[in-house]
């Protein structure tokens, strides 16, 4: 399966912070992972903007974009390593991975984001979030603000203006960059071999789930899920 470039989401976070006022901040979640009963996950899929931004496919992490920061202006939080739980769950990439591999300049574990985050959102005029689409990450992002807020009287100065960043991340979404447009033609010839190894293989009486399982074969010998 062809795959987007590492440098193709260095040019779109690029392309979102050319159009963020001077003196601003993005914040945005990955998705959250959704229990199906008990301790069982259902699987896993990522934020749609998140994915477009980072290409990082891991849960419980936050990217920050600040323009114009000296020490490196994508920043994000992730899990750490853990040998115990990624026998478990699947590997990991950690701070180091998501600098390696994922292309952050700076990166932080996830567990130290109450006490980082508001010390990038101060001073910063404007704040960009995904507003409204994720009630929890809504509430943590007015406690950072809070804290900011309660040291005012030690100088800390709290941001003035919030902003949906969905309209400018929607609208760069709709232009398909080349790279884009070559996962789209393999997704489709994918799809159509699945269809017609389905097609080729359905009479009468065979159960739903034999014809899924012949489009899963396609899907999966051709990279794809």
């Amino acid at each position: 399966m062809i795959h987007i470039p590492k440098a193709e989401y260095t040019r779109r976070r690029k392309a979102l912070m050319a159009q963020m006022e001077p003196n601003s901040i993005a914040i945005l979640p990955a998705a959250a992972v959704a229990i199906r009963n008990r301790d069982v996950e259902h699987v896993y899929r990522q934020d749609s903007d998140f994915q477009y931004l980072s290409g990082f496919p891991e849960p419980e992490a936050v990217i920050v974009l600040m323009p114009g920061r000296q020490h490196g202006e994508y920043v994000l939080f992730c899990r750490e390593r853990n040998a115990e739980r990624e026998l478990w769950d699947g590997l990991r990439a950690g701070t180091e991975g998501a600098i390696r591999d994922f292309g952050a300049d700076d990166a932080f574990p996830i567990t130290d984001i109450d006490d980082i985050l508001p010390g990038l959102i101060e001073g910063r005029d404007r704040v960009y979030s995904a507003m409204g689409s994720n009630a929890e990450f809504d509430r943590h992002v007015m406690e950072w603000i809070n804290v900011i807020r309660s040291k005012a009287h030690l100088g800390a100065q709290p941001p003035n203006e919030f902003v949906a960043l969905d309209h400018l991340l929607h609208d760069m979404r709709l232009y398909k960059s080349a790279a884009e447009v070559r996962v789209m033609r393999e997704a489709a010839r994918i799809s159509c071999a699945a269809h017609v190894r389905a097609m080729q293989a359905s009479r009468a009486g065979l159960h739903e789930f034999s014809l899924k399982a012949e489009l899963d074969y396609e899907f999966r010998k051709g990279g794809a899920k």
